[in-house]
């Protein structure tokens, strides 16, 4: 069946979009204000944080095991390593989108220092991390849960995002935005994470290697495709909370993006849903753990799976995590490679572009389950009219 390419995004003309329950805060000035070195301390938490019973979380679930996938020998050109490591990721990717990998190149001192300031940057005074704050709609920028945009089933989190971007002349984007958005002594701020995100960008476009060879199409074509990428960074930080049974972190959900980068401290928190039920990723501070997210399961036609995920708090010691999301270059068609469609495997999804699916998210819907499911046919029907 043909699908019709869709450039830009259609008009609003409908209210929008929120799965039921989940409330849209409204802009009445009287947002509730998450501060995690006060709410930390309280037994009552409020009820804007408290999840329905059926998405309670289970702080007790049994470890998911997933592929530990070596890169050590594929990065140094290994053709037969590449294709081992190329089916691990394969064979993952069918199941639930979930693997490690190790013995990647990034440094390991790279990695503690990003660490160390997610814990500097959070610690600061609410006042001095609101310097960054995030705007509703917007993508970047500090976000003390999701108070201004949602007044149920709230995350109990802090979270700083920016963007990075692998295009040429780009080389000091993230270092300006620390200096621009935090001033001149987080100018070291902006050099790490600078330095890091250039360290992801790296290692995906490897990944997307071992994800065009498992899919059989060539070893460039989504590393190509990535090559430019302009991609999402997020320093997340989840408090204490003294009813840890009562909320989530962060709430079921799949990454609208392509691919996620994460590195966990040794807290632990992140859960999988596989096989009907809640599997724990234990952390390994070595490893990186790796995700399908939407956007690469319709470059992929279906054939990978995005998996629903989420992360659970407890009431003794913050967590923290470093989230690199991989996308498009904004004026990629996300589209998959003709190899991957034929008569008993139609088109799936229809062409888009990742600015398309990212404003979805942000304005019109609360990423979850089905967001790709629902993004397809909010496009579908907007492209009759």
């Amino acid at each position: 069946m043909a699908i019709d390419c869709i450039k830009t995004m259609p008009s609003i003309t409908t209210p929008h979009h929120h799965p039921k329950d989940q409330d849209q805060c409204k802009d009445d000035g009287k947002s509730f204000v998450f501060d995690a070195q006060v709410l930390r301390h309280q037994t009552n938490i409020p009820q804007q944080f408290i999840w329905p019973d059926h998405e309670k979380p289970n702080t007790n679930a049994p470890e998911l095991q997933v592929p530990l996938v070596d890169l050590g020998d594929f990065l140094s050109g290994n053709p037969v390593a590449a294709v081992e490591a190329s089916r691990l990721v394969g064979e993952a990717c069918k199941k639930h989108g979930f693997f490690l990998v190790v013995n990647h190149g990034v440094d390991k001192t790279l990695i503690a220092h990003a660490h160390n300031y997610v814990d500097t940057f959070f610690k600061l005074p609410l006042s001095e991390k609101q310097k960054a704050q995030r705007k509703i709609g917007e993508s970047c920028g500090y976000a003390s849960s999701f108070t201004g945009r949602f007044s149920s089933k709230l995350p109990w989190k802090e979270t700083l995002s920016f963007r990075y971007t692998a295009e040429e002349n780009s080389s000091k984007h993230i270092e300006e935005y620390f200096h621009n958005r935090m001033g001149e002594d987080f100018a070291e701020f902006g050099t790490v994470y600078q330095d890091y995100c250039e360290a992801m960008s790296t290692l995906s476009l490897g990944i997307m290697e071992l994800l065009g060879m498992s899919l059989g199409v060539s070893r460039e074509h989504f590393r190509e495709f990535f090559n430019e990428n302009d991609s999402i960074m997020r320093l997340n930080y989840y408090p204490p909370c003294q009813k840890p049974d009562l909320t989530l972190g962060t709430g079921p959900h799949c990454d609208p993006t392509s691919l996620t980068i994460l590195h966990q401290d040794q807290v632990g928190g992140l859960q999988v849903f596989v096989d009907n039920e809640w599997r724990s990723i234990n952390p390994n501070f070595d490893a990186f753990v790796v995700n399908i997210g939407d956007t690469f399961m319709a470059l992929s036609n279906g054939i990978y799976r995005s998996c629903l995920h989420r992360a659970v708090v407890n009431s003794q010691t913050p967590r923290k995590s470093l989230a690199f999301f991989l996308c498009p270059k904004n004026d990629k068609m996300v589209t998959p490679p003709h190899e991957l469609v034929d008569t008993c495997n139609p088109r799936i999804y229809p062409d888009f572009t990742w600015p398309m699916l990212l404003e979805f998210t942000q304005k019109h819907y609360r990423a979850d389950m089905k967001t790709l499911e629902v993004f397809t046919n909010w496009l579908h029907q907007r492209s009759l009219s």
